[in-house]
């Protein structure tokens, strides 16, 4: 199949098989889908969490209890669940690592080309500096690229995926002390792969009509 075939495939996962697990093959995979995915001036300012035991998938649970009682079912039963989460700050001391993986990566033909990029990625930092409502909006948006980018990916590593927002995230920050880490949870993703229960694998998909949302100019 294509990129156009997995994106008409992909479909939003209501019931997981919970004997079917994944392989550190595909786990990889993931992490390298993750990783790799494009963010505005290369900040990257996110973390992730893979959970893949009980354990751990109880706790994430627990954030879904009271906004979405289903979703508990979804979460402990599903092979994976990658917690999205954003960094609460982008200090001088991160900004220095990032530069330093670009130097090491080769990314810096010339001194000046590196000069470039600390001024302005710098700019973007100082412009939500004691901002943290902004710096996150901001964060949020290039987390939820990263959302996109692994939901695609996973259709075409043909594993079924769930995005969730029905959940309390504070309560996913306090079981992890994300606090302390300067992270806070935005979303979940659930992966796995479907059970026979899952009627919406059985739906055809909607979308409105091309007219409807483009506009060619």
């Amino acid at each position: 199949m294509n990129i156009v075939d997995y994106a008409k495939n992909r479909y939003t996962t209501k019931a997981y098989d919970p004997t079917k697990k994944l392989s550190n093959e595909q786990i990889q995979q993931i992490k390298d889908i993750l990783r790799f995915t494009p963010s505005s001036v290369n900040s990257q300012p996110w973390h992730f969490i893979l959970a893949t035991s009980d354990q751990a998938k109880a706790k994430i649970a627990k954030a879904a209890e009271n906004i979405h009682p289903k979703n508990v079912t979804n979460i402990k039963d599903c092979a994976l669940v990658i917690v999205f989460c954003l960094k609460t700050d982008i200090d001088d001391e991160y900004l220095e690592l990032l530069l330093n993986q670009e130097r090491k990566d080769g990314r810096f033909p010339t001194s000046d080309f590196e000069n470039m990029q600390r001024d302005v990625r710098r700019k973007f930092a100082l412009a939500y500096k004691d901002k943290p409502q902004e710096l996150q909006i901001w964060t949020e948006k290039q987390l939820y690229i990263a959302l996109g980018n692994i939901l695609l990916g996973l259709s075409a590593l043909e594993i079924n995926a769930t995005p969730m927002e029905g959940i309390e995230p504070y309560i996913i920050d306090t079981e992890f002390n994300l606090a302390e880490k300067g992270l806070k949870t935005s979303v979940i993703v659930t992966a796995g792969y479907s059970s026979e229960d899952d009627f919406n694998a059985k739906l055809p998909k909607s979308r409105l009509p091309e007219e409807k949302i483009f506009t060619e100019v």
